[in-house]
């Protein structure tokens, strides 16, 4: 993909989290997903992942079941 080893220091580059997490508001991420069935992919894993480190919330359930396929 064409990363190189500085993409993996201090936690990522801005160009390596891009690419592997989808991030923004509800449209930005369900755009990403959408890229992800678009190119062929038959099942999407979606893993809410918490800025602060703290565990889920009932509110971060809310969001997997906002963004889940219909």
């Amino acid at each position: 993909m064409g990363f190189r080893d500085e993409d993996l220091d201090s936690g990522g580059s801005d160009r390596l989290i891009d690419a592997i997490v989808a991030w923004g508001d509800e449209r930005a991420i369900r755009d990403r997903l959408q890229q992800h069935w678009d190119a062929g992919a038959d099942h999407v894993c979606i893993q809410p992942l918490r800025r602060d480190g703290t565990t889920l919330t009932d509110d971060d359930e809310k969001v997997l079941a906002l963004l889940a396929p219909d």
